[in-house]
């Protein structure tokens, strides 16, 4: 038995390209906001990257079956935008509002302090968040997308 080969999106440091729109919403109360969105775009450009890939690798896997390639592309990107951008970067960006506000109304603090606890405690909260989104969105498309492609193929694992 050969030894599988490392996927380049899930298993090295290019999986954390998957985690740039947390850290911008984590550093938005010290950035301007196109630094932000640019986040978005290398975040979102993961995403597109890693369903490409696996387009790719199911077409060579099963050549006789777009329908997989399909499958793959659409399963790959739709988790990926749900468990890497979407909700993660809703997530963080709330928890910073609170955070500033809170800040503001509970603390003397000066603005740049209360910004960069913001931007601290959004940075803390990233590896805390990553394994119940992953685990919400699996049992979210498990529980509908998946449903419709007739045999469950292989669902992305976590990011």
């Amino acid at each position: 038995m050969g030894q599988e080969e490392p996927d380049l999106y899930r298993d090295t440091w290019v999986r954390y390209l998957g985690y740039a729109n947390e850290v911008g919403e984590s550093f938005r109360p010290l950035v301007p906001v196109p630094v932000v969105w640019a986040s978005y775009g290398v975040a979102t450009a993961y995403v597109t990257a890693d369903a490409i890939d696996k387009g790719r690798k199911a077409a060579t896997a099963h050549t006789q079956d777009p329908m997989r390639v399909g499958v793959a592309v659409v399963d790959t990107f739709v988790w990926q935008s749900l468990a890497s951008v979407a909700i993660p970067g809703f997530t963080i960006n709330r928890l910073c509002a609170a955070s500033l506000a809170l800040l503001g109304s509970l603390t003397r603090w000066p603005l740049p302090v209360r910004r960069w606890t913001t931007t601290a405690l959004g940075l803390a909260a990233i590896p805390l968040i990553i394994t119940p989104i992953d685990r919400t969105v699996d049992f979210l498309m498990d529980s509908s997308l998946r449903k419709l492609y007739g045999t469950p193929g292989e669902p992305p694992t976590s990011h």
